[in-house]
């Protein structure tokens, strides 16, 4: 399902929305970084800054989606869409996969002039990229149809992942990437529920899971100490 196999062509052709969105990336990334064009101007006039989305420039709820502040960041936001993006497109048709994918970047930058000062500025498609995984979340409790056991692990053991780095990592917009999810997690939840009660299903959902853990064997002391040790060094790194 995450296993990109088309070529260059067949991937544009089958999705044309994710396409689009890596082609804005990157032409907007040139744009701002490369000197022969006039990088200051066009960043001062797309981040989002709060105090100008107040006094009138509401476009900054929208640009700071495909704006990036540096390489790295332009590269592991573009992967993330590469990567996670395609299955949603094909699930939901370009159009609905367009109007959550902006809905959900839109939102999570209102929660962040909602949550942070008027002097905060942000960038980025985390918030969206947030909605997504909030998104395949509804998925993988309401439609066990479309996504398979170890596509359904995948996807919530990256999900919590990201979650707990928002948390961890400096710089981070956190009112983004946590509204971000929300976002796409009521919106997925109300169009996939189906009828079923929204509430009642994830706590049905949690003590399913609650009971399979409680039936498992507990790993081995090895296996505890090496993950601890592994853990560990993540946590010293991280905070260098």
């Amino acid at each position: 399902m995450f296993t990109r196999r088309e070529s260059f062509k067949e991937f544009i052709a089958s999705y044309p929305i994710v396409s689009a969105i890596l082609i804005i990336h990157l032409l907007l990334y040139i744009v701002t970084t490369i000197p022969i064009f006039p990088n200051d101007y066009i960043l001062e006039q797309t981040i989002g800054v709060n105090l100008y989305i107040v006094q009138g420039e509401w476009w900054r709820l929208l640009t700071p989606i495909f704006i990036h502040g540096s390489f790295s960041h332009f590269l592991f936001n573009s992967f993330s869409i590469f990567l996670f993006g395609p299955p949603l497109e094909m699930i939901l048709g370009k159009t609905r996969f367009t109007v959550l994918y902006l809905a959900t970047g839109v939102l999570a930058n209102i929660a962040t002039l909602l949550a942070e000062p008027l002097t905060y500025t942000h960038l980025g498609s985390s918030g969206a990229i947030f909605g997504l995984f909030g998104y395949y979340i509804a998925l993988i409790v309401f439609r066990k149809d479309i996504i398979s056991k170890n596509n359904s692990q995948v996807i919530a053991t990256i999900a919590i992942l990201s979650l707990i780095m928002t948390f961890l990592q400096p710089n981070i917009n956190v009112s983004a990437h946590i509204f971000g999810f929300l976002c796409g997690l009521v919106i997925g939840s109300i169009s996939q529920s189906k009828g079923k009660k929204i509430l009642n299903t994830y706590k049905e959902e949690f003590s399913h899971i609650k009971n399979n853990l409680s039936r498992r064997k507990k790993p081995p002391i090895k296996t505890i100490v090496i993950w601890g040790i592994l853990l560990l060094l993540a946590a010293i790194g991280l905070f260098q």
